[in-house]
């Protein structure tokens, strides 16, 4: 996923994407660990999208903070 599509996303959608995210990653060190995996380069795309999620949810926090710190 492409951080231009994360950001088109809502706070609630972010939320979902990161607990799908984490939960898709426990699989696959699961399917790893058990010999099961077979495109192991998944994982890696897999921890770079849940980055991209939690940059896009510190970004908004962080303005967030911002604005009410300017009223």
């Amino acid at each position: 996923m492409k951080y231009q599509d994360i950001k088109e996303l809502t706070d609630e959608e972010l939320a979902k994407k990161l607990e799908d995210g984490r939960a898709e990653l426990f699989n696959l060190r699961f399917q790893m660990a058990t010999n099961q995996l077979d495109n192991t380069a998944r994982v890696k795309s897999v921890k770079h999208d849940i980055a991209r999620v939690q940059t896009e949810m510190r970004v908004r926090q962080l303005a967030a903070e911002k604005t009410a710190a300017e009223k």
